[in-house]
């Protein structure tokens, strides 16, 4: 994730993530033991489930962020820069917060969006100079 998705992006390294995830995934849940019983609390079924929702977030961060075609924050991607370096937001097409429904096993999700409406602060490039 810090290779593909890290603070610097491109399509091309989110297209890489996106490309490899389902393949940890599997190797995950083709390996992962969890020593223990039923008996009580077991620490590592509960760090086996983390680790399997850290994929599933992996994933949908991916996809988030390859839809997002602009710089904004922390989100660079490095095809969406000025001649001088910084972020090029784009706040007509992007202006709003996203929320993705699951729609199954090897299914896409569904973005939902809602715009933002900023009454109190204007929005601005973040500059890293």
């Amino acid at each position: 994730m810090w290779n593909n998705a890290g603070m610097a992006r491109s399509e091309e390294s989110l297209t890489e993530a996106l490309e490899k995830i389902p393949s940890i995934r599997a190797q995950f849940w083709e390996d992962v033991t969890i020593p223990g019983n039923g008996d009580g609390i077991n620490q590592q079924l509960e760090n086996a489930g983390r680790v399997a929702d850290f994929l599933e977030f992996a994933e949908l961060f991916c996809r988030d962020a390859i839809h997002r075609k602009e710089s904004c924050g922390g989100h660079f991607r490095i095809e969406y820069q000025t001649d001088d370096g910084e972020a090029m937001r784009d706040d007509e097409n992007f202006c709003y917060s996203a929320a993705w429904e699951y729609k199954g096993d090897d299914v896409k999700p569904e973005m939902h969006t809602e715009p933002l409406k900023f009454e109190n602060v204007e929005l601005a490039v973040r500059s890293y100079k």
